[in-house]
């Protein structure tokens, strides 16, 4: 039976993951990717292996996981010997920060829309240096986004 193995170079696994080229060899010196395979010329190679796992890290880094959280992520979706709740101890942990962020948020968004609208009611139209957003953000009592 004859096995035909699909061989990439850098830029068409960069291509078929939307990652840069730049990115492929970060990920592979500090190990979330295996050192790429090399022809007598040096050019790397990858496989569909490698798809695979550039792809699995690309969503994860798209949903915010560090890099530290990858390298546990990726070493659990091959362990056989791990347990799952590990992964959804992470997702959870995650999951917690990311909605502690959009309360962070949502107070931003709130004190922003705040200077918009006193600037509105107050000063738009007038010089630059009059704007009251400038006044409020110099006041003592505006303190930072969130706190």
């Amino acid at each position: 039976m004859n096995v035909h193995i699909r061989v990439f170079t850098i830029g068409a696994l960069a291509k078929a993951t939307s990652t840069s080229t730049p990115t492929i060899r970060y990920y592979e010196e500090i190990g979330l990717l295996p050192p790429a395979n090399r022809t007598a010329s040096g050019q790397r190679t990858y496989d569909e292996t490698d798809i695979g796992r550039l792809t699995f890290i690309k969503q994860c880094r798209d949903f915010g996981f560090s890099i530290d959280q990858v390298r546990v992520l990726a070493d659990l979706s091959i362990s056989t010997a791990r347990d799952c709740t590990e992964t959804r101890d992470i997702a959870q942990a995650h999951l917690d920060e990311v909605r502690a962020k959009m309360i962070e948020l949502r107070a931003l968004e709130i004190r922003l829309q705040g200077f918009v609208t006193r600037c509105n009611d107050a000063c738009a139209g007038g010089p630059g240096s009059d704007c009251v957003i400038f006044k409020d953000m110099a006041a003592p009592q505006a303190k930072s986004c969130c706190g």
